[in-house]
């Protein structure tokens, strides 16, 4: 049976899978309360197409990360997946119980979800158990944790996105990955364009979404030159230097309105995920991932517009 999970994820778009017994959970982890008699923890990964960020690389396109990467990826691939597998376990006699991102319910009152309108966000709802996926992910054997705390798999670092099933079904589990391709080289830190990863990797999130949306002007095509005009810090916000704290963060991402976000609320990634992609394209040049391709990923250097282009 763990044979056809796998060959059943895989025919419905999945790249990974791995099986995590229920004892590498904490007796109190968020799976228990979900499901009790939970055995094995199933972690199915996608690749993130490596082609959805090329419009963001040459600032041409942007809709392409945003709907192929993340949107359709989230509400149409992967809970296909998910599906596909819980009935493969109850056509055995077991629960399959699928587990994908709620990506508009939070526990935590004062954070938000850079992918999604912070105003689509639910806040403090604490009788939802969701868990860490890229802790889980860990624990299924699918990668490791980066420096700032997203997956990476040996095939294509952080271009991946995760999904899971609980399930009452005992499986042979996948053994832990060492871990050896975040060498803490920082450049995650580096290259944000809103300085929203601190130097102990920890992301201020709020600060993270408005550089998200695209409020450093210095790389979005789209802002026009009087951008947030009615701000006294207009310019710190457009390089990427301005103090945010939530109700700023919120102040910036209501004056934001320079490309239209996706249909379910996903907003549109103007940075391109660029803590993700500078990590890429580290361990692209350092030839370690095992997914190689014919030219690398990045072949010219980056453009970018002045800060005198807004003053």
């Amino acid at each position: 049976m763990r044979e056809r999970i796998i060959d059943t994820a895989k025919k419905n778009g999945a790249d990974l899978v791995g099986f995590a017994p229920a004892s590498r959970f904490p007796a109190d982890h968020s799976i228990f309360k979900i499901f009790p008699e939970t055995k094995t923890v199933i972690g199915i990964a996608f690749r993130v197409l490596r082609g959805t960020f090329r419009g963001i690389e040459e600032g041409s396109t942007y809709y392409q990360y945003t709907t192929m990467a993340v949107e359709n990826m989230e509400e149409v691939i992967m809970p296909a997946a998910l599906l596909q597998v819980s009935l493969l376990l109850e056509e055995e006699g077991y629960l399959g119980i699928p587990q994908r991102r709620h990506q508009t319910v939070m526990e935590e009152e004062g954070s938000t979800n850079p992918e999604v309108a912070y105003n689509f966000i639910v806040r403090g709802v604490k009788e939802e158990p969701q868990f860490d996926f890229t802790d889980a992910a860990v624990l299924c054997g699918l990668g490791e944790k980066s420096f700032h705390g997203v997956l990476l798999t040996d095939e294509f670092g952080p271009m991946i996105r995760c999904c899971f099933v609980l399930t009452d079904a005992e499986l042979e589990p996948t053994s832990l990955k060492e871990p050896h391709l975040c060498d803490g080289c920082k450049k995650c830190v580096s290259e944000c364009p809103g300085h929203a990863i601190a130097a102990d990797g920890s992301t201020d999130l709020w600060r993270c979404a408005v550089y998200y949306n695209g409020a450093n002007g210095t790389r979005n095509p789209f802002m026009p030159p009087d951008a947030f005009a009615d701000l006294e810090d207009r310019l710190e916000i457009i390089a990427g230097e301005a103090q945010v704290t939530p109700e700023k963060a919120k102040q910036i991402l209501d004056r934001i309105i320079f490309y239209p976000p996706a249909k379910h609320s996903y907003q549109t990634s103007v940075c391109g995920r660029a803590c993700d992609l500078a990590c890429y394209i580290h361990l692209e040049e350092k030839g370690v991932l095992t997914k190689k391709f014919k030219i690398p990923f990045r072949r010219r250097e980056p453009w970018k517009y002045e800060l005198k282009d807004f003053e």
